[in-house]
């Protein structure tokens, strides 16, 4: 008898972040035991944050945090930053990173509202 595998799911948390904090509940109630990564503690490098941005589609700056301090004092909403420069901002200020990004093998989002997470789970059984 083979055991049966948890999907590969790995959240970007914050857990002073009640958006993160919800999406970590709601993957554990599937009954996923996700890895964690603690984005403030333990930073993701810049080819991580590039590889989020495009597995995400989006832009970099919905993957940012425009209301926090660092960006404003940076001026990061100037269009004349590139986004290379502004992940490296990011790798440099991971409070910049938007939160929770949750990865699984069904894809990867932006969880704002938590909920969104539930279109990256399987279905209950």
């Amino acid at each position: 008898m083979s055991a049966v595998r948890e999907p590969e799911v790995t959240i970007y948390h914050n857990p002073g972040c009640s958006n993160s904090r919800g999406a970590l509940a709601l993957i554990r109630e599937r009954g996923i035991e996700p890895r964690i990564v603690d984005y403030l503690q333990a930073p993701p490098d810049r080819a991580t944050l590039a590889a989020l941005v495009a597995a995400l589609g989006v832009p970099v700056r919905e993957m940012m945090r425009s209301k926090e301090a660092a960006y404003q004092a940076a001026n990061l909403d100037d269009p004349s930053w590139t986004d290379e420069q502004l992940i490296a901002k990011m790798a440099e200020h991971p409070v910049l990173m938007n939160r929770p990004i949750v990865v699984t093998p069904w894809g990867t989002r932006l969880c704002r509202p938590p909920e969104r997470v539930l279109e990256l789970l399987p279905p209950v059984e």
